[in-house]
């Protein structure tokens, strides 16, 4: 072969490399380990995160991902501020407080999972409630390390309940549901589709059940999102795009075929429900991933503005040491491009 031809052939290998290198810039260094902590027990949004491990979506951006349940809504931002998780699934707000309180390590948010908080009231309508005024003279069951109990001061303060009227039952989430069923408490605080979806599943009519989602009532907080922790992802930037590149392929596909999806819990634990798993997981992406805001602005984003006033929001009934900034606790350098998160 001449050596003309031979350098155009060179010239032309060096331009598909670099075709190639800018088509999949998230791509991570060989088997990058990330240990990754979700924010209770295994259930239907699970599959969020199980469905692109099972098909192999972080396999492929090389990255050898373990998800672990946690205990608590705090442990998965403990465990990574740690450095024992690298990334985890946990509630903004409660990483806003944690941030205030511990300031080092800086963790953020990388993703913003739950465009719209899933905190809610459920209550009965046989018991006389139908509204946020309606809880004054109740028994209202809360988990007392619930993160909807953390924002039901916000809510009572927005709504204008006089908190002295209502009667807070110290419960356990095991039992919340089973109470509210029994008629032992009018209303309970926990995840709209972990409470409505429980309560119907122990046979109380949809008729009687009220759901007050806290964002219909003046909360302008955001959800869960996916935090990172500091040191990891300044060393690894390109381990935390390729993880959100795979997470979002799994994510489009939950979205449009959630039946299927589920199966990558069900699998995990044979005592889960399907039907009742997939009734949460199509409750949520409704309500909660999928917003209106979402389908104008795309997946994983977070508007600053709204942010900022979230955390103004916050401070209205919990005393900062020193108020962060949105760009304090999110971070929007690793998303995957505007195009790619477009919801289809």
């Amino acid at each position: 072969m001449g050596l003309l031809n031979r350098s155009r052939i060179d010239r032309r290998a060096c331009l598909v490399g670099a075709a190639l290198a800018c088509m999949a810039p998230w791509r991570a260094s060989a088997q990058t380990a990330i240990k990754f902590s979700l924010d209770g027990r295994l259930e239907g949004l699970a599959a969020t995160f199980f469905l692109p491990q099972d098909r192999g979506y972080f396999r492929a951006q090389e990255l050898q991902v373990t998800v672990d349940e946690a205990t608590s809504a705090l442990e998965p931002i403990t465990r990574v501020a740690s450095g024992a998780y690298e990334m985890g699934l946990a509630d903004i707000n409660t990483l806003i407080k944690y941030r205030d309180q511990h300031p080092s390590p800086p963790l953020k948010a990388v993703f913003m999972v739950y465009n719209k908080p899933p905190f809610a009231i459920v209550a009965r309508r046989s018991r006389g409630i139908t509204e946020p005024k309606d809880l004054e003279g109740k028994r209202l069951g809360a988990p007392p390390a619930g993160i909807t109990f953390g924002e039901w001061p916000l809510f009572a303060k927005i709504n204008h309940i006089d908190l002295s009227k209502v009667t807070i039952e110290t419960i356990g989430i095991p039992v919340r549901a089973p109470m509210l069923a029994a008629g032992q408490i009018d209303a309970a605080l926990g995840y709209s589709f972990r409470l409505y979806v429980d309560l119907k599943d122990r046979g109380v009519p949809a008729d009687d059940i009220v759901l007050m989602p806290m964002a219909d009532y003046g909360l302008k907080l955001y959800g869960n999102a996916i935090i990172t922790n500091p040191k990891f992802a300044a060393e690894n930037p390109d381990a935390i795009r390729a993880f959100l590149h795979a997470f979002l392929q799994g994510l489009k596909e939950i979205v449009r075929r959630p039946a299927e999806a589920v199966e990558s819990v069900v699998r995990r634990d044979d005592t889960v429900k399907r039907d009742v798993e997939l009734e949460r997981l199509r409750m949520a992406i409704r309500d909660n991933i999928v917003t209106p805001e979402v389908r104008a602005d795309g997946y994983g984003a977070v508007d600053f503005l709204r942010l900022t006033d979230s955390i103004d929001q916050i401070g209205l009934v919990y005393p900062f040491k020193a108020k962060p900034s949105a760009e304090d606790i999110f971070e929007p350098s690793f998303l995957p491009p505007a195009a790619e998160r477009r919801v289809h």
